[in-house]
């Protein structure tokens, strides 16, 4: 018997039949839906009179266009109410599981589903997201999907798909002191680059990741399509069974004790083959940051920005306002953002008030502090961070995707810079004429409290 990877045990688990030297049905076990890709998909199904199939396998909340203040009030943008309103109406209409604004667990799709135990290991999951692969953390095949595949998975909890290739990122050693799971894989992105991983599902392998909590992980398989891969997986073990436990929807009694042992089987077999291998020592990675306009323009924090004529590299810089050879220590920075579906779980706001604790932030900072899910704010009082945050100066919002991107209220302006702990620093993405730069919650919180980017590396 062919020995077999991570992802090809998920993968043909799932096959429902394969056409005739093309591609193959994929059954779906969880659908999530947010409010802006689905609202077309639902009237799609509407004009075509087709009922949703399995409205058991969805859940939906509503977080990119929802404000991050005052949510008890009507939304004020009218595009932004619309789609809320839409999310509801149809989620009413089907009998779909919605966590919408004012429900105890709204939040940010990619934090709900893990922190309630939608996710779970060998599942294949999709949303009209690019960043569904956050849920290979626990060795799920999970991918983004385009609209009209919402459709596809609404009308028949199915997706028919070309499989993709293998690729496996094996990171051995010890990491340096204040080198987290973010600039493990921003290091990664910067060394292959954002094209790598294209027409591939890529695993994470080696004692770095295995040794990471499951936020780490969720925030390393989060920027898998960062360098073009359809998604990323680690390999489910007692780290992941152990975050599982008594989760709201795990499985409980004797159905969690099959399940385990079925989870159990799920990590590549010792000789399986990939159809591609990178290999780093930890001891190379360092604190990241980026400088350009993709997030494989990255450096180590103490590094200058690399010299090169290709025209794309010049038009990024000239963008970001950066010259070629210049280090980025003291650069001032006027906004700081804490949140988004790569860095928003507890234990990242954790790392920022530990390092911001009896400090103040700069004078010229905007910090922002926003939670990826209502969960993870009632956290943050339970532990009393929200009092640490406050007492620095940093700014507490309710849960949403925030300044990640320009769809609600918490836009950058015009040609200020943004230290961001989330997951792309394109042209506008944060704001028209915004450049974001791209860092760890750790780099953030102390780009806060300096005002400026510092060496986080010399840090105690």
């Amino acid at each position: 018997m062919k020995n077999k990877t991570l992802f090809d045990k998920v993968w043909d688990a799932h096959v429902v039949t394969t056409i005739e030297n093309g591609p193959q049905v994929l059954y779906i076990d969880k659908h999530l839906i947010h409010e802006v890709t689905s609202p077309q998909a639902f009237e799609e199904l509407e004009q075509r009179q087709i009922p949703v199939f399995r409205a058991q396998q969805i859940v939906a909340t509503a977080d990119h266009n929802v404000a991050t203040i005052n949510q008890h009030l009507p939304i004020v943008d009218d595009l932004s109410r619309n789609q809320i309103e839409q999310l509801t109406q149809n989620c009413n209409k089907n009998n779909i599981t919605l966590y919408g604004l004012g429900h105890q667990y709204q939040g940010i799709v990619h934090v709900i589903a893990p922190e309630l135990g939608v996710t779970q290991p060998g599942m294949t999951m999709v949303c009209g997201d690019s960043h569904t692969s956050t849920h290979g953390a626990f060795g799920a095949i999970a991918f983004g999907i385009g609209t009209s595949q919402v459709a596809q998975v609404f009308a028949s909890q199915c997706l028919l798909l070309e499989k993709p290739k293998s690729l496996r990122v094996n990171v051995n050693g010890k990491l340096e002191k204040n080198v987290s799971p973010k600039d493990v894989i921003l290091y990664i992105i910067s060394k292959i680059g954002t094209n790598s991983g294209t027409g591939y599902f890529c695993e994470y392998a080696g004692n770095i990741f295995e040794e990471m909590t499951m936020e780490g992980r969720m925030t390393v398989c989060n920027m898998s399509i960062e360098m073009g891969a359809r998604g990323g997986m680690i390999a489910p073990d007692e780290t992941t069974f152990d975050y599982l436990k008594n989760k709201k929807f795990a499985p409980k009694g004797d159905e969690w004790n099959k399940k385990m042992e079925y989870w159990k089987t799920l990590p590549s077999d010792e000789n399986a083959v990939f159809d591609k291998e990178y290999s780093f020592d930890a001891a190379d990675i360092a604190p990241m940051i980026t400088f350009g306009t993709n997030p494989g323009m990255g450096i180590k924090i103490t590094e200058n920005i690399p010299v090169s004529n290709d025209v794309s590299f010049e038009k990024s810089l000239k963008y970001m306002g950066f010259e070629k050879g210049e280090s980025l220590i003291n650069k001032q920075v006027n906004y700081v953002f804490i949140g988004s579906c790569t860095n928003s779980r507890i234990e990242d706001f954790r790392v920022v008030a530990h390092y911001i604790k009896d400090k103040q932030k700069a004078k010229n900072v905007n910090a922002l502090i926003v939670p990826g899910s209502q969960l993870v704010a009632q956290q943050i009082r339970d532990e009393g961070l929200d009092l640490v945050f406050a007492n620095a100066g940093f700014e507490i919002r309710q849960p949403g995707c925030s300044a990640c991107l320009a769809m609600n209220d918490d836009k950058i302006p015009a040609g200020e810079y943004c230290v961001a702990t989330s997951n792309r620093n394109f042209e506008g993405r944060q704001g028209q004429g915004s450049r974001t730069i791209l860092a760890s919650p750790l780099v953030a919180a102390a780009t806060a409290i300096a005002g400026k980017i510092i060496d986080v590396s010399k840090l105690n």
